[in-house]
């Protein structure tokens, strides 16, 4: 999960780096944002999903849902077609792809789910090597809007050109207490650490419009070899502690805890499941079970029920939950199971798979009613398409 903020970011260093002014930048900053359209598409779902079948629901959402169709390799293809067919510019039409592409990309080394080949093949999968909130990819594409923000202030004229020693240097001129005249409110002294800062800033502008195109491909490189390294650094520790242990463990379901750290997991038994913290530096920090089935209370054939809400489970999409685990309890003929992920408690901020679900059968009659709960929110009643 990389901020819109960023990903416009992203969009202006790659304009930068490519040379492109005018309409062309502008054009280049909007189409980084473009897979995040799938935001609108989404409300649009919620409100029609209640009323298709289960089976149109479920493509419906490959379409239509958020990170689904538009952060796809795919999309990026059409963009690409798109701009191609409009203006014949092959640079542009790479920068458009690219700047799709980088989107897609980023938030696809994060932490949620993707389908990137999608509508070839309807697999998710994702890196889970950067952690969504790491200042490298949240903060360093933020740099050239400010450099931009301040260019804009200057260019408005309100730091205007004043000075006898340099046509370049900067003077604040503005009234009421921006006044640097007002020697009532500001002296000589705040005016000249003022005139110092601005003209620093201006020796800056000057820097980057000099070396413009190396500078933003700079912060290009930068972010390449950030968000290279991690998951190339997750494949050794994953294989290692894979060979440790004697198991496999799915690099796909790895997850990003904090900066420099990750979660892994395993199914150690027909019971439990086995979750290690994992640190980039110093390897295994942290190890311990979970079980898989819980039971509050005498309830016969528990385990039937959690074998059913996991069958029911499976039949919905998104599949956000990789390692389930269940909670049965019975009261007055109805049995409850609460499905939710066993590494939920162990992840804070946001975590992608922390969607809970809670089962209500009737032992009677055998019918259920389902319930989900989001990132901690009141829970709302799913429609029965939901999961058949």
């Amino acid at each position: 999960m990389v901020n819109t903020l960023s990903h416009l970011g992203i969009g202006l260093l790659l304009a930068h780096a490519m040379g492109f002014r005018g309409k062309k930048r502008l054009a280049l900053v909007l189409l980084s944002i473009v897979p995040d359209l799938d935001y609108f598409s989404y409300s649009l779902f919620t409100l029609i999903s209640g009323s298709v079948s289960h089976e149109a629901r479920n493509q419906l959402f490959f379409l239509m849902g958020h990170r689904e169709f538009t952060h796809s390799i795919f999309f990026a293809f059409i963009i690409a077609l798109l701009i191609w067919l409009r203006t014949k510019d092959r640079t542009f039409t790479f920068g458009g792809f690219l700047a799709v592409f980088l989107h897609d990309f980023l938030d696809y080394t994060t932490n949620a789910k993707m389908r990137p080949f999608y509508p070839f093949s309807t697999d998710e999968s994702a890196l889970r090597a950067i952690y969504p909130f790491d200042p490298v990819i949240n903060i360093i594409p933020l740099l050239p809007l400010f450099i931009v923000a301040a260019e804009y202030i200057k260019n408005r004229g309100r730091w205007t050109i004043k000075s006898k020693r340099s046509k370049d240097a900067w003077n604040i001129k503005g009234e009421g207490l921006w006044n640097p005249e007002n020697r009532s409110k500001w002296s000589i002294k705040n005016r000249d650490n003022w005139n110092r800062k601005l003209k620093a800033l201006n020796v800056f502008h000057k820097f980057i419009n000099r070396k413009e195109g190396k500078f933003y491909a700079s912060f290009i490189i930068v972010l390449l070899i950030w968000t290279t390294m991690f998951p190339v650094a997750k494949i050794f520790l994953t294989d290692r502690i894979s060979r440790s242990e004697g198991v496999e463990i799915s690099y796909n379901d790895t997850y990003p805890i904090s900066v420099g750290k990750f979660l892994a997991v395993y199914p150690a038994s027909e019971n439990s499941y086995r979750l290690f913290e994992v640190s980039y530096w110093s390897g295994v920090e942290k190890s311990f079970y979970v079980d898989k089935v819980t039971v509050t209370g005498d309830v016969r054939d528990a385990s039937d029920y959690a074998e059913r809400a996991g069958k029911l489970y499976n039949n919905s999409v998104p599949q956000a939950i990789d390692y389930p685990v269940y909670s049965v309890s019975e009261k007055d003929g109805y049995v409850t199971v609460i499905l939710s992920d066993a590494r939920n408690p162990y992840v804070k901020n946001w975590p992608y798979f922390d969607t809970v679900y809670r089962f209500v059968f009737d032992r009677e009659s055998g019918e259920y009613e389902a319930y989900e709960s989001h990132y901690g929110r009141e829970e709302k009643k799913l429609d029965r398409n939901y999961f058949e």
